[in-house]
């Protein structure tokens, strides 16, 4: 295997950047090929994101903490039977089942502010990680707020629009959709939020959503999230609307004067 500190590997000057990011840049030369330790970490980066593409999400565990939480959830299916159709036909991954639909008459039918849906997406290690730390900040703000939320709604092989056919039974104001994104060969378990203000079946439209992304250890924390997530809530409550027209405008970045003097782009 080769040596990082191999005199005979060309020197890469871009070596101190890769402290700023998780991309994969100044690998090294060994002759014409990349190090060995490069190839390495590549095919195990590729490795993760296929697991974590492939690998079910025990929603009897995530129950299970939920509870020991003190949240309450259900959990629900959507039209798809397995995964390899969840992959192929996102078209059913937007569709309750037929078993979801009969769960969700037993429930309670009065107008709910809120609904909070959990779908396992594309990376079940995103939620599996993430999900139960990020819900333990926001719904305490949900409640401080004194908005009326129904159980937590699990939702197996779902897609983002899900959402909407829940937030439409609860005759709900504002959705939110926790979901596993597609992994990165640097974030296998990266969670968005997808917030949406009056999401209904098949009038709502991405474009009438707000996405938070990049919810993991490397990127956006929790407390960060949780910020984006409440300013959503509070300018689309006072609009009346969310989506493209919506917009951040909260930020964690640095002050100009220190982006200049970090930017070695301007050296």
């Amino acid at each position: 295997m080769s040596d990082p500190a191999d005199p005979v590997l060309s020197h890469d000057p871009w070596l101190s950047m890769k402290q700023f990011t998780p991309a994969r840049i100044a690998l090294g030369k060994a002759g014409m090929s990349l190090p060995t330790q490069a190839c390495l970490d590549f095919q195990l980066a590729h490795a993760l994101a296929r697991d974590a593409v492939k690998s079910p999400l025990d929603f009897s565990a995530l129950t299970r903490h939920l509870n020991l939480q003190g949240m309450a959830a259900i959990t629900l299916q959507t039209q798809v039977e397995h995964h390899r159709a969840y992959l192929q036909r996102p078209d059913l991954g937007r569709l309750l089942s037929e078993s979801a639909l009969q769960t969700l008459t037993q429930l309670e039918s009065r107008p709910f502010d809120a609904v909070v849906v959990v779908a396992d997406g594309l990376s079940s290690k995103a939620i599996e990680r993430h999900a139960i730390p990020f819900l333990t900040l926001l719904l305490p703000e949900l409640s401080r707020r004194t908005y009326a939320v129904p159980p937590m709604c699990l939702v197996r092989h779902g897609r983002v629009a899900i959402g909407d056919a829940l937030a439409e039974h609860f005759s709900a104001r504002l959705c939110m959709v926790l979901i596993g994104e597609r992994p990165g060969l640097s974030s296998p378990d990266s969670m968005g939020i997808y917030f949406t203000y009056q999401a209904r079946s098949g009038r709502t439209t991405d474009a009438d959503r707000n996405c938070i992304s990049n919810i993991h250890q490397r990127g956006l924390s929790y407390a960060q999230a949780l910020k984006k997530l409440l300013y959503l809530i509070d300018e689309a409550e006072r609009l009346q609307f969310s989506g493209v027209n919506l917009k951040d405008e909260t930020s964690d970045a640095h002050p100009a004067s220190q982006l200049e003097r970090a930017n070695f782009l301007l050296d």
